[in-house]
């Protein structure tokens, strides 16, 4: 047969059909899908399941159960009770019997949800990345085709939460008419189906910067950028795996775990039904139960019996539901180890400072409830990045409310379980010492906890009513394969009207247009009320670093803390520009505004900084010179050489905001074209709301209060450009000149290296790693003879892509023959502040220059006090309070400025042992301290070679062999460079409190100074010496540019 006869009989096929039947409500049935569902009071998964099960094979079978639905519905709904703490309940259901168990006081809550079938779906590297992002209260969304994965993945993953709670939006199966939640700019664990294989970038999701992407079937989850370990995660992960090969189940996931499709009617012989009920009980005896495993045996032998479920299948599906129940408590106890080692000493940091609920309640936002700072220092190093971010979770907020309340009300049931737990930890002893070393234990209740479930799993220890006929209509309850009938309610509801419950639906759930638009608004109002949260948290820890930094207050945040608060920060903008997104255009919603935003503004870009002709202006006179342009710094985060992402990058320029203290101005900025958003986003956009808008970037503003390193700390391996100006002393009317002068400049994170200055200039511009916090400047020349020779007022030192400006005072003349024949001066800087200079720190900057020495009668306040020896003793009194801010300042703020700086260490001390020196005609020229040092030096090595040394022959050798070394370095720093390295060595190898009476006891001072001095003072020298002693509590570590060229 060719095609055309094909095509013809096709073509006659097609035109000859049925007429079309229409549905006759007289003489058709119309049948509609059912779906059954059993709520409790607890999560008794496993029981309800069989029950609905056997429920839905009787409906299924062809005969008919020996009793009507209604018996067996009635029977569960009120004659079946819920089992007491730590028992096991036995009921009927249509076909066998079933049991329950509740877990006892002290166990872990009731979780029925199979983890094993989570873990195969996953594996386990993947299962505590997801948890971890749900602890961190990251975006989380389930992607699967199976309705039950994505059930069995979510409350899998809640079950593992234990003690804590998730906050936030819980939606394991979103439906397609609420959709519109995946805009929600909240923290949310929501489940949605894959559609013809569909791929996570064809889902219409506004922002991805904070996402936890779970796609089941395939096995992958794809956390948030940067999202830190798990605590001893390499360890965890062994331990379940060890749990999971007890049990017969791969660790490495990607296993089917879809059941296979049950067998039709149970047990066909009642006595087998009755027997293995029996068994289960322990009720058989010898022979009888020796008759049973006969029958198990002869059933396996046979391969089971026509019509029904083999007697060893039974017995195998009953094995497997006790393994997995095991398992399931035996996984969930791994997990709360965990959070017993890691939170076991929480309580101690717990702040009970409300005396009464009322007053806790009426200040709950403006108190805090836990040292952070206190337990941060108490943990392990590896663990801090994710309990800083852990700590800040609404998660764990609410865990410390609870704890809280418990003063006044009665304890949350979790807290309680966690609470009792701890106690007996505590009561056996099994905390270490020193929980900043503590190592990886083991969960040791994992055989005890799987024991009890055996126990109450294999022996009932209470039997409910078995479901009874009832009184109904004869004719109705009768059976219809595959239909299921028509219940009688007025029977299942006698006697019980007083049980009845409502339920209230959710407003989430609700997809009218105007719930859906008061939801929206209430996103909206959250985000704003969270932006006044997170800022005024900023400022309170930020304030309270500053004052910590001065050696005021108590230190109660790190600078990991900081970088949290930030990293918050950084999360909300992302969520607050995706609410409402018309068009994902990358994972980044802030970076893709900023790139409409670059494009609109690159024609109104001002000269770039190298280029600017007033900047130099500005540095000269060491002020900050105008911040740069919105274009300029997406320009520098664009070029940044470090393969940052979209969300990358949209952190970077807010760090960089955040730290010019643009943030507020530049999102004004940004939300200026209001056009260009109203293309962007929805109506109901946070973005499109004036209001709350103003207010928004009002609490951003007032961030620029405090000073923020965050972008020079965070992205430290960046090029950075600099511009060094030198600054001449102005007053100073004759020529100067430098002969090949050269800088090196010194931060946090490294130096510069030397840099030659060009000739017949003041400036030099150069680009170097990022160097972090300055905080010295080595300013030299070479020996060119006694015409080469500058008195330098300062140098000034100008980041060109923060905007920060360092001052480096000098005052001192740089060359041979003036001062003290420097040729190299080490320079203490202090950062500018936009204010101005005078609330930039006074203590900081180098010290101004002693000239001469202080007479008693010139001395101000210091030269009155050394007139007489109960003066000496009062200033022995006013010493202490001077020298003690700078004792706790050492281990808190900026070492060097604490040591060199104007109100350091080495100030405090020269002006100690200049006190009451006499006239300067001894030495011709002006008094430097280490001109004393040497003549004690060399009088001490006279009185030992001549065998007068008297003292301790060893902190004698010491301080010569510190001088000496110190005078033979190469460098050339000048007699008060060689005093301020002798002090640092000394404080650095706990030498300078046994150093100080050796100079106060030498011969020599009773010749140079006058007997009111302080250094004659026994009882001033002695309590500076103990003062001292208390430097030794802490480790010193010396900037390479105070010591370099002395090898001690």
């Amino acid at each position: 047969m060719d095609d055309k006869s094909i095509r013809e009989g096709t073509q006659h096929n097609l035109l000859i059909h049925e007429p079309i039947k229409l549905f006759l409500p007289a003489r058709d049935t119309l049948y509609a899908s059912k779906a059954l569902c059993l709520l409790t009071p607890l999560p008794f998964l496993h029981a309800a399941r069989h029950f609905l099960s056997q429920l839905h094979q009787a409906v299924t079978s062809h005969t008919a159960p020996p009793l009507p639905l209604e018996s067996y519905i009635h029977n569960i709904l009120y004659e079946v009770p819920v089992p007491p703490p730590g028992r096991s309940l036995r009921f009927h259901g249509v076909q066998g019997p079933i049991v329950c168990q509740q877990p006892g006081p002290e166990e872990l809550p009731l979780g029925d949800y199979p983890l094993g079938e989570a873990f195969s779906l996953l594996g386990v590297e993947n299962m505590v990345r997801l948890l971890t992002s749900v602890l961190l209260e990251t975006q989380v969304l389930l992607y699967s085709q199976d309705y039950q994965r994505l059930m069995t993945v979510a409350e899998g993953i809640t079950n593992l939460l234990f003690p804590f709670q998730w906050q936030h939006v819980y939606l394991p199966i979103l439906p397609m008419p609420l959709h519109h939640l995946l805009d929600a700019p909240v923290p949310y664990l929501m489940g949605i189906q894959r559609k013809d294989c569909s791929q996570c970038s064809t889902l219409d999701l506004s922002h991805e910067a904070n996402l936890c992407f779970v796609d089941i079937d395939n096995h992958r989850v794809d956390p948030p950028e940067d999202l830190p370990l798990f605590p001893d995660q390499p360890e965890l992960i062994q331990e379940l795996n060890e749990v999971l090969l007890r049990f017969g189940l791969q660790p490495h996931g990607g296993a089917t775990t879809n059941p296979a499709p049950a067998a039709p009617p149970c047990l066909s012989s009642l006595v087998l039904e009755d027997l293995m009920e029996d068994r289960r009980n322990g009720n058989l005896g010898g022979e009888e139960l020796a008759m049973l495993e006969r029958l198990q045996a002869l059933a396996r032998r046979c391969g089971g019996m026509e019509g029904g479920k083999t007697l060893g299948r039974a017995f195998q599906e009953e094995e497997e539901e006790l393994n997995a129940a095991k398992m399931n408590v035996q996984l969930r106890e791994v997990f709360a180890g965990r959070f017993t080692a890691i939170f076991g000493r929480y309580e101690e940091f717990v702040i009970h400072s409300a005396p009464d609920l009322e007053s806790w309640l009426g200040n709950r936002d403006g108190t805090s409830n836990f040292d952070k700072g206190s337990f941060l220092s108490a943990q392990p190093a590896p663990h801090l990045h994710f309990l800083s971010w852990f700590l800040e979770t609404a998660m764990f907020s609410s865990f410390l409310d609870s704890k809280v309340l418990s003063r006044w009300a009665d304890q949350e049931p979790l807290q309680r379980v966690f609470d009792g737990r701890l106690e007996r930890e505590h009561l056996y002893n099994t905390f270490e010492d020193d929980p900043g070393n503590r190592r990886y234990r083991k969960c040791s209740v994992l055989h005890k906890s799987a024991q009890a479930i055996e126990r109450r799993l294999l022996k009932a220890d209470h039997t409910a009513i078995h479901p009874h006929l009832l009184d109904m209509r004869i004719g109705q309850g009768r059976h219809q394969q595959s239909c299921f009938p028509r219940l009688q309610a007025d029977v299942l509801a006698q006697g019980h009207n007083t049980n009845k419950r409502s339920l209230h639906q959710s407003k989430l759930l609700d997809p009218s247009p105007s719930a859906v638009t008061q939801i929206q608004r209430g996103f909206v109002e959250g985000l704003l009320s969270e932006c006044r949260l997170k800022t005024r948290r900023m400022l309170m820890e930020r304030m309270g670093k500053e004052s910590v930094e001065l050696g005021q207050g108590k230190a109660s945040i790190t600078g990991l803390q900081e970088n949290t608060l930030i990293h918050s920060l950084c999360d909300l903008l992302e969520r607050t520009w995706g609410h409402g997104l018309l068009l994902k255009q990358g994972r980044s919603a802030l970076w893709s505004h900023l790139l409409h935003c670059q494009a609109n503004g690159e024609k109104m870009e001002p000269p770039s900084p190298a280029e600017s002709p007033g900047q130099s202006r500005y540095i000269l006179e060491g002020l900050a010179p105008p911040k740069g342009s919105f274009v300029q710094d997406m320009r520098f985060v664009q070029t940044m050489s470090e393969g940052l992402s979209e969300v990358g990058r949209a952190r970077a320029w807010i760090h960089l905001s955040l730290e010019k203290k643009v943030l507020s101005q530049h999102l004004k900025l940004l939300l200026a074209n209001q056009n260009l958003i109203r293309q962007l986003y929805k109506s109901h956009a946070f973005l499109l709301c004036e209001e709350e808008r103003e207010q928004f970037l009002f609490h951003l503003l007032s961030l620029n209060t405090v000073d923020y390193l965050c972008f020079t700390r965070t992205f430290t391996s960046i090029s950075i450009p600099y511009r060094v100006v030198i600054t001449p002393m102005k007053k100073l009317s004759i020529a100067m000149t430098m002969s090949n002068p050269w800088v090196c400049v010194s931060g946090e994170l490294g130096d510069s290296g030397v840099r030659q200055i060009p000739k017949n200039t003041q400036e030099i511009f150069f680009q170097c790693q990022n160097l972090g916090r300055l905080s010295t400047l080595q300013l030299g020349q070479e020996n060119s003879g006694l015409l080469s020779k500058c008195l330098v007022d300062c140098v000034v030192v100008h980041n060109e892509i923060t905007g920060h400006t360092y001052r480096f005072p000098c005052g001192r003349w740089l060359g041979k023959g003036v001062g003290d024949g420097s040729l190299e001066r080490v320079l203490i800087g202090q950062l500018v502040s936009p204010r101005g200079e005078e609330e930039s720190g006074r203590w900081t900057g180098t010290p101004p220059e002693q000239s001469s020495p202080p007479q008693s009668g010139h001395m101000g306040g210091l030269g009155s006090l050394g007139r007489s020896n109960s003066n000496n003793s009062m200033y022995g009194e006013q010493t202490h309070t001077q020298f003690a801010p700078i004792i706790v300042k050492t281990t808190r703020g900026n070492l060097t400025a604490l040591l060199c700086g104007e109100e350091g260490l080495v100030r405090s001390l020269e002006q100690f042992l200049l006190h009451g020196f006499k006239s300067s005609r001894l030495f011709q020229r002006s008094v430097f301290i280490w001109d004393f040092v040497e003549k004690v030096v060399v009088s001490m090595e006279t009185a030992d070679q001549m065998g007068d040394l008297r003292g301790s022959t060893e902190l004698c050798d010491s301080l010569c062999h510190y001088a000496n070394a110190i005078n033979a370095s190469p460098r050339n720093i000048g007699k008060e460079g060689k005093f301020q390295l002798l002090v640092c060595l000394g404080v650095r190898d706990q030498l300078l409190p046994q150093w100080l009476p050796l100079l106060a006891e030498s011969h020599l001072t009773a010749r140079l100074y006058e007997e009111s001095a302080l250094v004659q003072d026994r009882a001033a020298v002695n309590s500076l010496s103990r003062i001292l002693h208390t430097l030794h509590e802490f480790p010193i570590t010396l900037e390479t540019a105070l010591i370099k060229g002395v090898d001690l």
